[in-house]
């Protein structure tokens, strides 16, 4: 084994729930008033709060909550009014979820290129939508590249293209000062375990169209109990859509939203200190022959909670080699030109069941790109020692 440092770094490792967030749902586990509404009593406000008060940090007037970001995509494509079999365009890199929420909405999903700088290649989305005929697009910021917004914004707008924002790994992030998912009709955020706040699982949509949260609401679960929600249109709004929306129940349960609640007083705080980590990483990778990282422009402000780069001049062989050297010496990096899909990390061409298109040049980018957790708990030395590996593991099998 080559003489490397040692990471004794959990990558997985999330930030701890704030205190506040633990005696709320300790509060709720005594009580045993764990469902989202109250009935006969609605004093259980916690969802309600969450809504209110995430859609005053985004900027936007309507918020819904939902057990995960998944299902708040799969409620997004319905909202907009997407048919059962109607083509939905989407990033061909992203996460599993979002075909799976396209399909979960009944309609059909189809692919768009990924650039070099692993954003949606707006060339690409224009010829995709004129093959395909569709006027729908889930966005993904995947893994925190932000598109240029004004670009995109103007082509769909001459395209006639709805946009749903899926700000999975964008939360508190911006495109010249704008936050994500506030370009889009619709932007969802994730509140799972590796993402910026914690609640275990959880999603929340936002939009400035009433109609779009009338039947969000209901989706989500809402029975006759709209008047809880926290951030909603006026109930005559939602009664107009209540015959002809089903009930999904996929609505936020009060314990997660107790978890997430008090995070987001932190996340200025954690961004910063991401941020800090990701460029004392890219600018140690940089250093590194035969790595590079994709240009994030000045108009992206990002949250580097991972961070990706692309190793060039070696075989499937040499990747796979070098990747089990670092993993032995304690750093864990995700490879997307893996042929099988493996743990969270799977592509486009693993999905069966989203269609094909030619996308040889996106197959290009992910056949050379790696992908590294950056957990709060890493100091300074940890980044110096992360770049040391990955520079000598690559070394040693060139």
């Amino acid at each position: 084994m080559s003489e490397l440092p040692f990471v004794g770094v959990d990558f997985t490792s999330p930030p701890p729930v704030p205190q506040a967030g633990i005696d709320r749902a300790n509060e709720l586990l005594a009580s045993g008033r764990l469902f989202r509404y109250g009935e006969t009593s609605a004093g259980e406000h916690d969802v309600a709060q969450l809504e209110s008060a995430f859609a005053a940090f985004v900027g936007r007037r309507y918020c819904v909550a939902f057990n995960s970001c998944g299902a708040s995509l799969a409620a997004a494509v319905m909202a907009v009014g997407v048919h059962p079999g109607e083509p939905v365009l989407m990033n061909a890199w992203t996460l599993a979820p979002v075909p799976g929420a396209i399909v979960h909405a009944g309609a059909r999903p189809v692919l768009v290129g990924t650039t070099a700088d692993l954003v949606i290649d707006l060339d690409d989305l224009a010829n995709a939508a004129a093959e395909s005929g569709s006027r729908r697009l889930l966005l993904s910021h995947m893994r925190g590249h932000i598109v240029d917004m004004k670009q995109l914004a103007a082509l769909c707008g001459e395209l006639g293209i709805t946009v749903i924002e899926d700000c999975a790994h964008t939360m508190g992030s911006t495109w010249a000062g704008r936050p994500t998912g506030t370009f889009g009709s619709i932007g969802c955020f994730s509140t799972q375990t590796f993402k910026h706040v914690n609640s275990g699982e959880g999603g929340l949509l936002v939009t400035d169209d009433e109609e779009i949260a009338a039947r969000a609401i209901l989706m989500s679960g809402s029975y006759m109990l709209y008047g809880q929600h926290g951030a909603a249109p006026p109930p005559d709004v939602i009664e107009r859509h209540a015959a002809t929306t089903p009930n999904l129940s996929m609505r936020m349960s009060a314990l997660a939203a107790a978890l997430a609640l008090p995070q987001l007083a932190l996340l200025e705080e954690r961004s910063a200190t991401w941020n800090a980590r990701y460029q004392r990483l890219a600018a140690g990778l940089g250093e590194v022959t035969g790595i590079a990282l994709p240009h994030r422009p000045p108009d992206e402000g990002y949250v580097g909670s991972s961070i990706q780069f692309s190793v060039s001049g070696l075989d499937e062989e040499q990747m796979a080699r070098w990747l089990k050297v670092a993993e032995e010496h304690g750093v864990h990096v995700k490879w997307f030109g893996r042929a099988e899909a493996r743990g969270f990390t799977s592509r486009f061409d693993h999905w069966e069941f989203a269609g094909r298109r030619p996308l040889t040049a996106t197959r290009r980018v992910l056949r050379d790109l790696c992908d590294l957790r950056i957990p709060l708990t890493l100091t300074v030395r940890d980044c110096d020692d992360i770049v040391a590996v990955v520079g000598g593991a690559i070394a040693e099998v060139r």
